[in-house]
């Protein structure tokens, strides 16, 4: 089972990615991210054995944060390859994420070694080059407010055949 964690999105933020999604998709020929699977990936799993699913659950009850906002602004590339709409970073959301790794680690799950940046993927390109199109609409909406939210809760999701499949949700509770 390749598995990760990750904040799933509101009805609301979702719909105002999907009709950001419907303007910017004509611009150029990318890869687009369905909205359906637009989520804020908390911790990236990977393969697990499915006869150890229980012992994940168990050990992911066990992360506390309180809840946060999370504020979804602008747009940009990462790594030039990837669209992004920006989170804004919290130390929340870091502290979630890296609670999350350090629970999971104590199991056995190896904790990435890349500093962690939540963002939203919406598209992926192959190849660098030059998107005139795409490129001016995303200096207009460089700065663009998605919307704010309170993250009250994080899941386990499944990755399986080009679909993500939500598991389990876990409520975020002080410590």
């Amino acid at each position: 089972m390749r598995l990760f964690t990750a904040i799933d999105l509101p009805a609301d933020i979702r719909a105002h990615l999907t009709t950001l999604l419907d303007q910017l998709r004509p611009l150029a020929k990318l890869q687009w991210t369905a909205p359906e699977k637009l989520h804020i990936t908390t911790t990236f799993i990977g393969e697990w054995p499915e006869a150890r699913l229980e012992e994940l659950h168990a050990a992911l009850h066990h992360v506390k944060s309180e809840p946060f906002p999370i504020s979804v602004q602008g747009l940009r590339w990462m790594n030039k390859r990837v669209l992004c709409a920006g989170i804004q970073e919290t130390r929340a959301l870091a502290a979630l994420a890296s609670s999350t790794a350090a629970t999971l680690a104590a199991i056995g799950v190896p904790i990435e070694d890349r500093e962690y940046h939540p963002h939203l993927t919406l598209a992926r390109r192959r190849h660098s080059g030059r998107l005139p199109q795409l490129d001016q609409a995303l200096t207009e909406l460089r700065s663009l407010d998605l919307g704010t939210f309170p993250a009250t809760k994080f899941a386990l999701f499944l990755s399986h055949g080009g679909k993500y499949t939500q598991i389990k949700e876990y409520a975020l509770r002080g410590c």
